[in-house]
C-alpha cells in the first residue's frame, strides 16, 4: 500500500505546481486551490493515522557532514545584533498569549531544563535534506508550565529575522518578520523541541541561535529560527495576513506534514 505523504502530494501536482523554492510561488488560482485541497487531505490523513507517530531517528554515524544554513542566516535586527554581541546573556524567550502564567526564560534557563536529544532528517521544500542532531527542552512541558488556557488552539513562534518585504521574498504585503505556527497536537508531540544545540554544540547564528524550533514531522520552513516569543492563540486572524506563517501568507501550505 502506498502512503500519500505531503511530499508525494506535492509531486502529484507536478503538472506544474511544485513549489520550487522558498522564494518563488505560483500565482495561479487553480494551482493554489489544488494545493489547498492537498493540504487538507494530508492533514486529515495524518491526524487520523499518525497520532503519536515519531519521525525517524538516526545514529551519529548518519549525521550529514554539511548541514545547509537556509533562509535567513544573519539577521540584522538591532535588538538581535545586541544579543549576539552579548553572547545572548540578556536574551529572554517569552511564552505568553492565552496562558495563565507567562514565562520569561533566559538561555541559561533553557539549558537547565530537561532536554531531549534527537538525530533527525531535515527536509526542505526546495528538495534537499540533511541529518543533524538537535538538543533542547520539549515544548509541551513549557506550555504546561505556562498554563495554557482552554481557548488556546495554536502556538505561534515569533522570530528575529526580518525579510524586509523584499519583492523576491514575497512582496510588501506584511511586515517581513518571520513567524510560524502549529496546532496543539504538534506542540505536545515529544519530538517538538526548542533546540538550543546542534551536533553537540550551541546553535550558530546561521542555524538559528540562540534557539530554534524542531517540528520533526513537518517540512523545514516550519522549523522557525531565531525564536524570540512563543504565543498561544485561538486563531490567526490578528497575525499579519491571517494564514499562520510568513510563507503561508505568501501561498505556502500551513500544514507541511511529511
Amino acid at each position: 500500500m502506498t502512503i500519500l505523504t505531503r511530499r508525494s502530494l506535492i509531486g502529484v501536482g507536478a503538472g506544474g505546481l511544485l513549489l520550487s523554492g522558498c522564494d518563488r510561488l505560483s500565482g495561479s488560482a487553480g494551482a493554489n486551490a489544488f494545493v489547498a485541497q492537498a493540504e487538507k487531505a494530508t492533514y486529515g490523513w495524518q491526524r487520523l493515522i499518525g497520532v503519536g507517530d515519531l519521525a525517524q531517528e538516526f545514529t551519529a554515524a548518519d549525521i550529514s557532514p554539511v548541514f545547509k544554513a537556509n533562509g535567513s542566516t544573519d539577521p540584522q535586527d538591532d535588538a538581535y545584533r545586541r544579543h549576539v554581541d552579548e553572547g545572548f546573556a540578556n536574551w529572554r524567550l517569552k511564552i505568553d498569549g492565552l496562558v495563565a502564567r507567562p514565562l520569561s526564560l533566559s538561555l541559561a534557563d533553557l539549558h537547565r531544563l530537561p532536554a531531549r536529544t534527537q538525530i533527525t532528517r531535515h527536509d526542505c521544500v526546495e528538495g534537499w535534506s540533511a541529518i543533524g542532531q538537535w538538543s533542547g527542552p520539549p515544548l509541551g512541558p513549557l506550555l504546561k508550565a505556562a498554563g495554557l488556557r482552554p481557548t488556546a488552539k495554536y502556538i505561534v513562534f515569533h522570530c528575529a529575522d526580518n525579510y524586509g518585504g523584499a519583492l523576491g521574498k514575497g512582496g510588501t504585503q506584511s511586515s517581513g518578520l518571520y513567524y510560524e505556527s502549529i496546532d496543539l497536537r504538534d506542540a505536545f508531540h515529544p519530538q517538538t523541541i526548542v533546540a538550543h544545540s546542534m551536533n553537540g554544540a550551541p546553535l550558530t547564528v546561521a542555524h538559528g541561535a540562540p534557539c530554534r524550533m524542531r517540528i520533526e514531522r513537518q517540512l523545514g520552513y516550519k522549523h522557525a529560527k531565531y525564536v524570540m516569543r512563543i504565543e498561544a492563540v485561538d486563531s490567526f486572524a490578528r497575525l499579519e495576513l491571517g494564514k499562520g506563517g510568513y510563507w503561508e501568507d505568501r501561498g505556502y501550505e500551513w500544514y507541511a506534514g511529511i
